[in-house]
C-alpha cells in the first residue's frame, strides 16, 4: 500500500515538474497573480518558477494527486491548453467543471484579461497617467505590476474598479468593455440570487441575450433553464457559494458575448483566388482546396465567389472592385483565400509576378472601405514563404522554382496585416519556408483548415481557437519519406472573438 502510494506520489510530482519545464516567465507571472487570492502576498513575491507555486498549492491543500483541478483551471485561463493533457484534461473538460469547481474569481479573471489586452504603448500611457499614484521605486515591467501595485495600495479591489475605468476610457474606451462585463455580472449575479422563482430567475437571464447568443440548441436551452431553478434553490444560508457560482457563470457569459457581431441576415463575402496554370509549373491538387473551401464557406453562411489563374494585376484589380462593393455594409464580415505560389510577404499571379500581400489587405482598411469598418476582415494565404526544402515524391511545394542567383529578401509576418483593427492573416507557413501539397488530395494547410472548421465551428470555437488546432494538425504531417515539416502561422489584430454563428445544416464533410 504505501508502495502504491509513493508510485502516486512519484507521478504526481513527475507530472508537475514536466509542466513546470514548459512554462516560460510571463506564464509564471500570470499563475502568480493569478493566485493573488489564494495564497499569501509575501510567499507569493518569493516565487521564481511555477514549480515554487506548484508547492505553495499543496502546503495550502489546494493541489494534491487526487485533485488537480486547479492546476487545469489556472493553465486554462493562462490558455496553456496543451498542457492540460499531462493532467489528463482537455479544455472542454475543464469549461464544463468550472461552474462547479472553478476557485479564481471573476475579479481575479476580470484584471487577468484587462492585462492581456493591455499593449506595451498602452501600459506607458497608463503609468504616465497614475504616476502621482505610484510608488517611486516600484518597478513597473508588466500590466500586470501594474494592477498588482493598485491593489496594495487599495485604489483597486473588487467593489471598486474606478480608477481603472478612467484610465481606460482615456487611453482605450475598448478596453471598458472588460470591465463592464465583471460589473454587470456582479449586479444580475445578485438580483438571481434572489430571485424569488424560477420565472424570474428565467427572465433575468434572458435579459444578458444568453438564450440567442449562449444557446444555440435546445439541450444548451435546457441546460439554461435548469441553472434558473438551480438559482432559486441555491440563494439559502446553508449555501455560502450560490453567490460565487453564478457571478463565475454570469462573467464566463458575458465574456463569451464579447464577440463580432455575427447574426445579421447576410454573413458576408468570401472570395477565392485559385491559381493553378503558372507560365512556367502547374500547381496540381489546388482545385480540391477550392472546392473544398467553397463548400464549407457556403455552409458557413458566406456568398462565396471563386476566380481561377488570375495575373498579378488582375488580382489587384479584383480587389479594387471588392473593395468598392456597396453590399459590404449589410454583412458581418469578409474572408479572402488566396491559393498560389509565392516569398516572403508577397503571393505570385499566373504571369509570375508577385504581388505584396500588404498592398492587397491594405485595400480594405475602414479608411479604404468604410463599409467593413470595425468588421472582421480574414485572409487565408496558401503559398510559399520561401524556397530552400526540395520536392519529394506527390508531394509539391507552393514556391516559383528557386533562383540561386537572388538573395530573398524577408518580410515580417506583422507587416502584412495593416496596423488598424479587425484584421486576421492566415498563413500556411512560417517565413522563409515552403509549404506543402497533395497532388491529389491539396494542401496540408487548406485541408487541416476545412477540416477544423467544420469539427470545432458547432462547438462554439472562435477562430484563433480553431487556427491553434490548425497548426496541431499540420505540424504533426510528414511528407512520405517522413523529412518535411510545415507549420502554419497566423497574425491578426482582433478586437473580440471571431465566432461563426452554428449551422443548422451537418458539415459538408
Amino acid at each position: 500500500s504505501s508502495n502504491m502510494e509513493n508510485d502516486i506520489s512519484l507521478k504526481f510530482h513527475q507530472q508537475l515538474f514536466l509542466i513546470s519545464e514548459d512554462l516560460v516567465t510571463e506564464d509564471v507571472a500570470a499563475l502568480k497573480f493569478l493566485c493573488t487570492d489564494l495564497l499569501h502576498l509575501s510567499k507569493l513575491e518569493r516565487v521564481n518558477s511555477a514549480a515554487d507555486i506548484f508547492k505553495l498549492l499543496m502546503a495550502q491543500e489546494y493541489l494534491n494527486a487526487e485533485d488537480t483541478f486547479l492546476l487545469a483551471e489556472l493553465l486554462y485561463r493562462i490558455r496553456c491548453h496543451s498542457l492540460l493533457e499531462k493532467l489528463g484534461y482537455t479544455k472542454e473538460k475543464v469549461e464544463e467543471r468550472l461552474s462547479e469547481k472553478g476557485r479564481i474569481s471573476p475579479y481575479r479573471q476580470m484584471l487577468y484579461e484587462l492585462s492581456e489586452n493591455i499593449t506595451s504603448q498602452m501600459l506607458k500611457e497608463i503609468i504616465f497617467l497614475l504616476q502621482s499614484c505610484l510608488p517611486k521605486k516600484w518597478t513597473i515591467l508588466s500590466a500586470l505590476d501594474l494592477l498588482t501595485s493598485l491593489e496594495k495600495q487599495s485604489l483597486l479591489t473588487k467593489d471598486n474598479v474606478k480608477i481603472l475605468e478612467d484610465v481606460c476610457m482615456t487611453v482605450s474606451p475598448d478596453l471598458l468593455e472588460t470591465i463592464d462585463c465583471y460589473k454587470k455580472g456582479k449586479v444580475l449575479c445578485c438580483n438571481i440570487i434572489s430571485s424569488p422563482d424560477v420565472h424570474t430567475a428565467a427572465e433575468l437571464l434572458k435579459e444578458l441575450g444568453v438564450l440567442p447568443s449562449f444557446c444555440p440548441t435546445k439541450m444548451h436551452k435546457r441546460r439554461l433553464q435548469s441553472l434558473a431553478a438551480e438559482s432559486c434553490l441555491l440563494h439559502t444560508d446553508e449555501n455560502p457559494d450560490a453567490k460565487s457560482f453564478f457571478c463565475t457563470f454570469f462573467f464566463s457569459v458575458l465574456q463569451t458575448m464579447k464577440s463580432y457581431k455575427m447574426d445579421g441576415p447576410h454573413r458576408g463575402f468570401c472570395l477565392i483566388i485559385n491559381n493553378v496554370n503558372f507560365n512556367s509549373s502547374q500547381r496540381k491538387g489546388s482545385y480540391k482546396d477550392a472546392e473544398q473551401l467553397e463548400r464549407v464557406f457556403t455552409w458557413l453562411g458566406l456568398d462565396v465567389r471563386t476566380y481561377t489563374d488570375l495575373t498579378s494585376g488582375e488580382i489587384i484589380n479584383l480587389m479594387k472592385t471588392w473593395q468598392h462593393v456597396q453590399d459590404h455594409k449589410d454583412r458581418n464580415c469578409f474572408i479572402c483565400c488566396i491559393l498560389s505560389h509565392g516569398k516572403s510577404g508577397a503571393i505570385c499571379g499566373t504571369d509570375d509576378r508577385f504581388v505584396s500581400i500588404r498592398v492587397l489587405t491594405s485595400h480594405f482598411t475602414a479608411k479604404q472601405c468604410p463599409q467593413l469598418a470595425a468588421k472582421p476582415k480574414l485572409f487565408f494565404i496558401q503559398a510559399c514563404q520561401g524556397d530552400k526544402i526540395q520536392c519529394p515524391v506527390y508531394v509539391d511545394t507552393d514556391g516559383p522554382t528557386p533562383d540561386s542567383s537572388s538573395v530573398q529578401e524577408r518580410v515580417s509576418l506583422f507587416e502584412s496585416i495593416p496596423e488598424e483593427a479587425d484584421f486576421l492573416l492566415g498563413m500556411a507557413t512560417v517565413d522563409g519556408y515552403v509549404s506543402f501539397r497533395h497532388i491529389e488530395e491539396g494542401t496540408w494547410y487548406i485541408q487541416a483548415l476545412c477540416s477544423k472548421l467544420q469539427l470545432l465551428v458547432p462547438r462554439g470555437e472562435d477562430i484563433l481557437s480553431i487556427l491553434t488546432q490548425v497548426n496541431e494538425d499540420v505540424a504533426r504531417r510528414n511528407n512520405p519519406s517522413g523529412t518535411k515539416k510545415q507549420m502554419p502561422q497566423p497574425a491578426y489584430t482582433l478586437r473580440r472573438k471571431f465566432i461563426f454563428p452554428i449551422p443548422m445544416a451537418p458539415p459538408p464533410s
